[in-house]
């Protein structure tokens, strides 16, 4: 099985090694390029072949989340996991806006990191969905205020996939759903790939972003 390739993205060195060591004791992961600025992480990405960045937010040059969005604009570009503080929850918003398909506390054990790649990486990009949903609530007067959903697209799902959209933008895994909506989690899995599909999105934070922008769910959690 083929390793994970990371790539890693900060203008702190200790903070690269550190991360590097703890990725380089995993069988399935290795660190194949470092950059310490968005514009260098932006040259790397387009030489080397990456399965996720790890991006910090705040580096001198380029920014982490404007490298984001650069990078998701790419040709098969690497999946990109945002590494934030709580004081820049911010910039963690805009991440998720620019591309990215997750953030993590750059604090975070090291166990939730590694499972957070491989999450990412394997193109659930399930990360810390409370997490999300909470940091949406905290920024959901930055979005447009609606009273009804404004996305064409939404037209397109079936009312099933609208409820299923719902529970993925309130934080809820898949497991959750099915037992809320007595459903197989297979069968939610599929409702979930249908809905990206319609709609045009990479994964299931896109999903959490358009619901609160439309007003399908709004500030609290509620739909």
């Amino acid at each position: 099985m083929p390793s994970i390739r990371v790539m890693l993205v900060d203008d702190q060195v200790l903070l690269r090694t550190g991360f590097r060591m703890v990725l380089a004791a995993q069988p399935d992961m290795e660190v194949v390029a470092e950059a310490g600025d968005g514009v260098e992480a932006l040259q790397v990405v387009r030489s080397t072949d990456v399965d996720v960045v790890l991006m910090d937010v705040r580096m001198p040059k380029l920014d982490g989340v404007e490298a984001t969005r650069r990078i998701c604009a790419e040709p098969n570009p690497p999946k990109v996991l945002i590494l934030t503080t709580f004081d820049l929850d911010e910039y963690a918003f805009s991440g998720l806006k620019a591309g990215a398909s997750g953030f993590m506390l750059k604090d975070v054990p090291p166990g939730e990191l590694l499972a957070a790649i491989r999450s990412v990486h394997s193109g659930d990009a399930v990360v810390a969905p409370s997490t999300t949903r909470r940091l949406l609530d905290r920024f959901a007067p930055m979005l447009p205020s609606t009273q009804e959903p404004q996305h064409k697209e939404l037209e397109r799902l079936t009312e099933r996939e609208r409820e299923v959209m719902i529970l993925v933008a309130q934080g809820l895994s898949n497991g959750e759903i099915a037992a809320r909506l007595v459903l197989s989690e297979a069968t939610v899995k599929t409702h979930v790939g249908r809905i990206l599909t319609k709609l045009g999105l990479r994964d299931r934070v896109q999903v959490v972003v358009l619901a609160y922008e439309t007003g399908l769910v709004r500030a609290g959690g509620q739909g």
